[in-house]
């Protein structure tokens, strides 16, 4: 991939959503600025500059990236996506989005590039936006809500479970390292590390179903 990438968790902003299942994207954003704060090889820089998002700049998977998290609600992160393309000069196959979603259970990834947008509000905006679908998405897994509680606005709203959390920094930890492969070394090498991808707690339970 071309050294020129943003990199974009999707969330939203505000204490009052920190740690939510829709704000996974955000997360991740966060583990490759601690990583940059540690690795000093990074050189991780923030970028100021006017719109709604923070940026960051790196040297991470092989060059220079771009980290953003927009701070427009969810509905609208294709303003910030938008933006930093334009003045970056970012073609959208060089956009790679990180993203809860619905239809994989909690410790599964998965890496795609165009396709549908599965009712995501933030990947809509970003579609209609950029223009196109053709760009990178890395599905973190939520899991639907259980059937007797099925609203789907509440649970993606919700902060992840203590009993989730040991789950959620292994995909983070999982994901971090398949973004960097995706970017030094192509979308076939990163799928095959992320697409079998479990975490111990699931490993664990597939082990003693098969028992």
């Amino acid at each position: 991939m071309e050294s020129n990438t943003l990199i974009v968790g999707l969330g939203n902003p505000g204490p009052q959503y920190a740690g939510t299942r829709h704000n996974f994207g955000f997360m991740v954003v966060d583990a490759l600025l601690a990583l940059g704060e540690k690795r000093k090889s990074m050189r991780l820089e923030t970028i100021d500059e006017s719109g709604d998002y923070d940026l960051w700049k790196a040297q991470y998977g092989g060059g220079p990236r771009f980290f953003c998290k927009p701070m427009t609600y969810m509905n609208l992160s294709g303003k910030a996506v938008a933006k930093i393309c334009g003045r970056r000069g970012i073609e959208p196959d060089n956009v790679v989005v990180l993203h809860d979603e619905l239809d994989l259970p909690l410790g599964r990834i998965k890496l795609k590039k165009g396709g549908g947008n599965n009712g995501h509000n933030g990947l809509e905006d970003i579609q209609q936006r950029l223009g196109t679908p053709n760009f990178w998405r890395l599905r973190l897994g939520i899991g639907r809500p259980p059937a007797d509680r099925p609203d789907v606005s509440g649970w993606v709203l919700a902060p992840f479970p203590d009993s989730d959390l040991a789950d959620v920094a292994e995909v983070t930890k999982a994901t971090v390292k398949g973004l960097d492969l995706l970017l030094r070394r192509g979308s076939g090498v990163a799928q095959q590390f992320l697409h079998p991808f479990r975490t111990t707690t699931e490993s664990d339970q597939e082990a003693m179903d098969s028992a």
